[in-house]
């Protein structure tokens, strides 16, 4: 906990002379996506607020904002904690991505499209891939489903699949073996890549469907596996 408390009080900069609530939910949020408070974690407002340098009321704020997102979860009498996901959570999220990705994919105008975003979750990956990095690899891939998704360019749906993916992450912070995980999508990513390109929205709809599809399952393979060891 010394680390994560040690870099949050570098984030601290970044609330700059307007601290807000909002302000520390978004480098809260950020700091549970990059794992540095795995699900389970109870989040201390003395500790957090000390490094943040912010009243307990903003904290507690925060903590309510994240835990509208379902990312946090309050326990009575013992405190604020990093949200474990159920099964049942990872496959509603799936639900959701399939709902919402597939729908913008199939909502494009015509061609050309803007795909430099895409693109550039592309190369990060395979930068990850090459360096042996897979949690890079995981944040690239969510990197590329968020670009994906700015493709409708509509503020609503992004803030909606930005919640989305945070949790996504609580489930991907949970597997022990990242590289099994992850690296499937790599060469799945640059194929939707390269039929967008081409123009061709249905046939990149079609992958993205299975690919939503194949990920859930292998998803929900691993993440039982470990809940089970744990439980």
């Amino acid at each position: 906990m010394a680390e994560q408390l040690k870099d949050l009080a570098d984030d601290r900069a970044l609330l700059g002379r307007t601290s807000t609530a909002e302000r520390v939910s978004d480098i809260l949020r950020s700091r549970i996506a990059e794992g540095y408070f795995p699900p389970g974690t109870r989040l201390s407002e003395d500790s957090i607020g000390g490094a943040l340098g912010v009243s307990r009321n903003t904290l507690r704020e925060a903590f309510r904002l994240l835990t509208h997102e379902r990312l946090l979860v309050h326990e009575l009498n013992r405190g604020v904690f990093v949200r474990v996901l159920t099964v049942e959570d990872v496959e509603d999220i799936y639900r959701t991505r399939r709902l919402v990705e597939c729908a913008v994919v199939r909502g494009l105008g015509q061609p050309p499209y803007g795909l430099d975003g895409l693109a550039g979750a592309v190369a990060q990956g395979r930068t990850a891939a090459r360096e042996g990095d897979w949690k890079a690899v995981g944040t690239a891939n969510i990197h590329f489903h968020r670009e994906l998704v700015a493709l409708a360019a509509s503020e609503r749906t992004d803030e909606l699949m930005r919640s989305v993916f945070a949790e996504l992450r609580l489930a991907f912070h949970v597997v022990d073996e990242p590289q099994r995980l992850h690296e499937p999508y790599i060469a799945r990513n640059v194929a939707i890549l390269e039929v967008l390109h081409s123009g061709d929205r249905q046939k990149a709809e079609s992958l993205l469907a299975g690919y939503l599809d194949d990920s859930l399952e292998r998803v929900v393979e691993v993440y039982r596996q470990r809940v089970g060891e744990d439980g």
